[in-house]
């Protein structure tokens, strides 16, 4: 019995190597870059006076600078008598922490200090452990909703995590709100919050953490205790009562540069 084999000839067509077709030519590698600056630059920097090369940048370095001394050292909550306690605002690379048992007043100062930042085309993140945040409500108090991260973790310990990784990709404002008391979780130990005031300082972003009792310690910059609202009411007797205003007092707590014991007092009223 006998069988006859298929040709094959069809299967080696991109092995024809007949001088008519055109031979694939390989691109050679590139050459390699050796790290750190190239010689023409370093013979650049010798040529020059010492003075003169010390202050010589290259380009990246150069771009650095530039977005350094495009930003503002704080970052303004946009509520002046804050902002006058904490001399500008919150600062690039440290944690301020508000401090009340009321929820109402400390996370006002959050989207005060949101809504300042996003609206000058900062990025933002809000760590809502509370679960306060309405975005409806924050847009309306002028948070850019495009550049703001809303997180919405579960225990403290969750809360603080997602806070240092957050800020560790360059988010220049981190907002972490721990609700209510009892604050749902474990309380974290005290080397957490170092870790977090540690990764603001690295990465130059400014931290607010809006708590009902102070949680870290000797890590922040600065704390701050919102006191008691009292709400102003138009209309006497039976008739309607309209809320004509909203008053709350700060007083600085710890500062490390600015003596403590300073109050100020906020009221917001119904125009």
């Amino acid at each position: 019995m006998t069988a006859t084999a298929p040709r094959l000839d069809w299967q080696f067509q991109l092995l024809d190597l007949r001088p008519s077709r055109p031979q694939p030519i390989l691109v050679p590698a590139p050459p390699p870059v050796e790290p750190g600056q190239s010689a023409a630059v370093s013979r650049l920097r010798a040529a020059l006076d010492p003075a003169v090369a010390a202050r010589l940048l290259n380009g990246s370095e150069l771009i650095r600078a530039l977005q350094k001394s495009r930003r503002e050292e704080v970052i303004p909550t946009t509520l002046e008598p804050l902002d006058a306690l904490l001399a500008g605002g919150l600062l690039r690379g440290k944690v301020v922490e508000v401090v009340s048992r009321r929820s109402t007043g400390r996370f006002a100062v959050a989207m005060s200090a949101l809504a300042a930042a996003t609206s000058t085309g900062e990025a933002a993140a809000l760590i809502d452990l509370g679960d306060h945040f309405d975005p409806q409500l924050g847009e309306a108090a002028g948070i850019d909703l495009r550049r703001l991260l809303w997180i919405r973790p579960k225990t403290l310990k969750e809360a603080v995590m997602s806070t240092e990784m957050i800020t560790a990709t360059g988010f220049q404002l981190v907002v972490l709100d721990v609700g209510l008391h009892p604050i749902r979780g474990r309380r974290v130990p005290g080397a957490a919050w170092v870790r977090l005031a540690r990764t603001a300082e690295s990465h130059g972003a400014a931290m607010l953490i809006s708590s009902p009792y102070p949680l870290t310690g000797t890590a922040s910059e600065a704390v701050v205790k919102s006191g008691g609202m009292r709400v102003k009411w138009l209309g006497q007797g039976r008739a309607p009562r309209l809320l004509a205003g909203v008053k709350t007092s700060f007083v600085l707590e710890k500062h490390r540069h600015i003596k403590p014991g300073t109050a100020a007092s906020l009221e917001l009223a119904e125009r």
